[in-house]
């Protein structure tokens, strides 16, 4: 089978090689895959692998949606021909994370799934919703469950909150399904005034263009009373934090995901408005499946900016490199 890997730093060292196709072990299934979705992660493993200590070769990119084709001994509740998503983590089924879980990690620590087929554990996949295409059910494993994370577990959203999102990645868009299905009322700031329209239309009760407003925090300010927002899903890092503590509440709750922006981080401003600070990487199978039923039940569909062939996968990483997409990037045939 034809995989993707990482042979060197850069999109351009990708590169396309043929692989055996393994059996699956006790307690595995093997996968075809029919899409792989793009992450911001993927692409700095792709550009800077020796960096971050990622053994070569590296197939990289941990989400996937695919059809079973193999099960291996002692494996129940999964069947040759379901429709199942690949787990970031392999081996993080419920709980906190743990340094155990972190080492499980697809298309870092261990291979990912920019393959043709790929054998995972039986308890590192799930079973796809059933009302989306794979092309859509690729995009949940990272951003979708890092964005349910971030607003469920770690933000305890309930309807009449108000929630603060940066941009529109694809963890954001997620965060603006999920917290528009939960009743809880959406800020979000972007620098393109077409992508504001797009999120005003998709549910945003308000928008803040950040480069016509370089101090948007004041802006989130005023547009909730001068209260500031009950959560915020922070994507920016050093950089945008200051201002995100500045825009969240007294006693708010701040979900730190992304490292986009570099800077230092004054602690000060946290520990005065008794701000919860908590990092998120991604969420457990657990949580996984109970997001999925959210999207079930309330008819969500991912957001896909465009997709690329299998055979020009280097595509996808350039165009998630240039940051001009809506929702997600994703490979596919």
């Amino acid at each position: 089978m034809k995989a993707w890997q990482i042979v060197n730093d850069g999109i351009d060292a990708l590169t396309l090689a043929e692989r055996d196709v393994a059996d699956p072990g006790p307690g595995e299934v093997r996968v075809r895959i029919e899409a792989s979705a793009i992450n911001y992660r993927d692409l700095m493993t792709v550009k800077h692998a020796a960096a971050r200590g990622i053994p070569l070769p590296r197939i990289p990119n941990s989400d996937g949606a695919g059809t079973a084709t193999a099960v291996g001994a002692g494996v129940t509740g999964i069947a040759v021909g379901d429709r199942v998503a690949s787990c970031f983590f392999q081996d993080w089924t419920d709980g906190a994370c743990s340094p155990e879980a972190m080492a499980s990690a697809l298309g870092g620590a261990l291979d990912g799934v920019l393959a043709e087929e790929v054998v995972l554990k039986a308890d590192g996949v799930v079973p796809a919703p059933a009302h989306l295409s794979m092309a859509e059910a690729a995009t949940l494993p990272c951003a979708a469950l890092t964005a349910w994370n971030a607003l469920v577990e770690v933000g305890r959203l309930k309807a009449g909150d108000t929630v603060l999102l940066l941009g529109t990645g694809g963890v954001s868009i997620f965060a603006l399904q999920f917290a528009t299905a939960m009743g809880a009322k959406v800020i979000l700031t972007s620098s393109s005034d077409e992508k504001l329209e797009r999120a005003r239309a998709m549910g945003a009760a308000e928008t803040v263009n950040y480069r016509a407003n370089p101090d948007w925090q004041k802006a989130v300010l005023d547009l909730t009373g001068g209260r500031g927002v009950d959560v915020t899903v922070e994507v920016g890092g050093p950089g945008t934090l200051a201002r995100s503590v500045e825009a969240t509440r007294v006693a708010g709750r701040i979900a730190l995901i992304g490292v986009l922006t570099g800077g230092t981080i004054d602690p000060t401003a946290i520990m005065r408005k008794s701000i919860t600070l908590q990092g998120v990487y991604v969420g457990s199978r657990r949580m996984f499946r109970e997001m999925n039923k959210a999207l079930e039940l309330h008819a969500i569909r991912p957001v896909i900016d465009h997709s690329v062939p299998f055979a020009d996968a280097r595509a996808a990483y350039r165009a998630m490199e240039a940051a001009g997409h809506f929702g997600k990037i994703v490979i596919a045939g």
